[in-house]
């Protein structure tokens, strides 16, 4: 893929998703870097899915267009000419990554399209699916060699964020959680080591993203460097 595909997925998931973009900067290594935000490009899209189409099913279509998508990743013929397709592909090629996860992706996102709420157990497998299968990939991409299982309970925190921000958990509930969630995600991340950190440095942010009043983007980037700094969250 071309330099300028790739700073163009950079500048999609810095519109889309700026919080988990601004972990990828603590990435040093380009290529790796380069990965992870193409996996963020493709939840970005599926995230997408539900806020642009005009009924369900549309967006159940679109969801299934990434689907097949997943399909010919996998099976290793031609995979249609889309730069997050490609870039996933490319990832996959370097870093033998599994499928299951983007699948579970995918399927999170069709089970909550005709959703209107969430209680705490049901976000909780939600945000599993979604947030902890993404920081599962991103932990694998980052170091190959590191224990990526430990990258999940920050994800966690991540969908429980996610569906507060889509108006699918309530946001009472969600802060009620999150003191725990975070207890749980400091103490894995620190199996993760520097090199596959950022993976899970995004959740720092979940206190202030659920609360009534959301941080600055200076404190943000503060916070984000703080946990990259110390290897907490």
């Amino acid at each position: 893929m071309a330099d300028d595909d790739l700073e163009d997925l950079d500048a999609v998931v810095r519109r889309g998703d700026p919080d988990r973009w601004l972990a990828t900067r603590f990435i040093a290594d380009r290529q790796a870097r380069a990965d992870v935000v193409a996996l963020y490009a493709f939840d970005h899209h599926l995230a997408r899915a539900r806020r642009v189409a005009s009924n369900p099913l549309v967006a159940e279509m679109r969801l299934i267009w990434w689907r097949e998508a997943v399909d010919e990743i996998w099976c290793g013929g031609r995979v249609r000419a889309h730069p997050v397709a490609q870039a996933l592909a490319a990832a996959r090629s370097r870093r033998d990554l599994p499928r299951a996860p983007l699948e579970a992706m995918i399927d999170a996102r069709i089970d909550v399209l005709e959703r209107t709420s969430l209680d705490l157990p049901q976000a909780l497998g939600w945000a599993d699916a979604a947030g902890g299968s993404a920081a599962l990939l991103a932990a694998m991409i980052l170091d190959p060699a590191v224990q990526a299982e430990a990258a999940i309970a920050a994800g966690r925190v991540w969908g429980v964020v996610l569906l507060v921000r889509q108006g699918l958990l309530d946001q009472g509930a969600a802060a009620g959680w999150i003191g725990s969630g975070l207890v749980e995600a400091r103490r894995d991340a620190r199996l993760l080591g520097v090199s596959a950190f950022p993976a899970a440095a995004h959740a720092t942010l979940a206190r202030g993203l659920v609360g009534t009043r959301e941080d600055s983007p200076l404190i943000k980037r503060l916070r984000i460097l703080r946990a990259v700094s110390t290897g907490r969250l």
